[in-house]
């Protein structure tokens, strides 16, 4: 097999169990700035929650980036 399709395969792999891990801390996270809205804390954890949604965002543009290259390499 191609090397490139072993880096998109362990990119989208490896980026979905990050994610799939640090999902249930972002819930709580989200949950805790719901329920305590006066809170100071709540900004750091809004910012972490917003730089994990720009990072899957980024990671899903990557991911689908790779998956075409790769078909384009061999299908091309």
């Amino acid at each position: 097999m191609d090397l490139l399709l072993w880096i998109t395969i362990g990119f989208i792999i490896i980026g979905f169990v990050i994610l799939t891990s640090m999902k249930k801390d972002m819930e709580s996270k989200v949950a805790f700035i719901k329920a305590d809205m006066e809170d100071e804390e709540n900004s750091s954890k809004a910012k972490s929650v917003i730089w994990w949604i720009w990072s899957t965002t980024a990671w899903g543009i990557a991911s689908m980036i790779l998956v075409v290259w790769c078909f384009h390499n061999h299908f091309g």
